[in-house]
């Protein structure tokens, strides 16, 4: 996002059809269809069987589908940033482009990279807890959220704690990630209080 808004032209035109390619995809869908496939190629490659194979391909995937979201933010903000008087006269005293764009531009947007991880993490949480349901996710005995879930519909007649304590655990660790999110966003961009005013 950085290079992409800072070089615009060509550079921008091929990262941007990058990011919309990788946008176009069902990324929940082909989590699913390739779990198995995928962990069994990371265990032949030496990472050991089990949940760590199944760590390693969730990280994986999640962050192959998530950087384009923070990619597209980056670009906007660089976008406006790069014709800001302090980005001139970086130019103006002879800068290269290395140090304009890590000396000066991306120190201005580290606020909207932490505001849009930090609401994205919620989601990276629900897919997880999703796929260990559908028993896609992390296996006995790595505690999840989701196969615990998964396992409560057999015994939720029995004890129906077993479905709640882990359902409204999950519920009130989303609601807190995305409040602190919101929270992030509002103490980091101080124009966006005085605009809601």
């Amino acid at each position: 996002g950085l290079v992409s808004g800072y070089k615009r032209g060509k550079v921008d035109a091929v990262i941007g059809r990058i990011t919309d390619l990788t946008l176009a995809f069902p990324s929940f869908l082909l989590i699913i269809a390739l779990t198995r496939p995928f962990t069994q190629r990371l265990e032949s490659l030496g990472v050991p069987e089990g949940n760590p194979a199944r760590l390693t391909y969730i990280i994986l995937v999640l962050g192959s589908f998530g950087w384009v979201y923070v990619a597209r933010i980056v670009r906007g903000q660089t976008l406006s940033l790069r014709e800001r008087e302090f980005v001139e006269a970086a130019r103006a005293s002879g800068a290269g482009t290395f140090r304009i764009v890590f000396k000066e531009l991306l120190p201005n947007l580290w606020a909207p990279i932490i505001v849009t991880v930090s609401l994205a993490l919620p989601g990276y949480v629900a897919t997880e807890s999703t796929l260990s349901f559908l028993g896609l996710g992390m296996l006995p005995p790595a505690a999840s959220w989701g196969a615990m879930l998964g396992d409560s519909v057999r015994y939720y007649r029995a004890d129906p704690t077993y479905l709640f304590i882990p359902g409204v655990a999950l519920i009130i660790l989303v609601l807190a990630f995305n409040i602190v999110g919101d929270a992030l966003r509002d103490a980091l961009d101080p124009k966006a209080d005085r605009q809601s005013l």
